[in-house]
């Protein structure tokens, strides 16, 4: 059974989508069923996935890794995206662009963020208060 959040991918075409409205069925792609990327949190080896959410003047800025993550033709975060309570926000990007991204966001709002990196998957840092 599906949850809601949740992010699946097929392994043979590379779509991915995120759950929002949950069921009893199973995602599935190509004639195959799709696998649930699993949220990272520790950083391992030398490149560096997990979000950093940053407090600015009202806003919040997420930037992936604590050194700038590659944003090379094949290897770069596809998105960034920050769950603010029942909302979610999230860009986009492509080869090129600096890893991350500022959005508004409601003072007090429990929050955290994800980013999904095109070799290594999906990667999640929470904030106050910690789930």
């Amino acid at each position: 059974m599906t949850e809601l959040h949740q992010v699946y991918k097929c392994n043979v075409c590379g779509n991915i989508v995120e759950v929002v409205h949950t069921g009893r069925g199973q995602l599935v792609c190509c004639g195959k069923p799709m696998e649930l990327m699993t949220e990272k949190k520790e950083d391992v080896g030398q490149e560096k996935h997990v979000p950093v959410i940053e407090p600015r003047n009202g806003k919040i800025r997420v930037h992936v890794g604590e050194v700038p993550h590659p944003m090379e033709e094949a290897h770069y975060i596809e998105w960034i995206e920050l769950h603010m309570g029942d909302r979610v926000e999230r860009m986009h990007l492509k080869p090129g662009d600096p890893p991350e991204a500022t959005f508004l966001c409601p003072f007090g709002t429990p929050l955290y963020a994800r980013a999904y990196c095109n070799l290594h998957g999906l990667w999640r840092q929470d904030t106050f208060p910690k789930k």
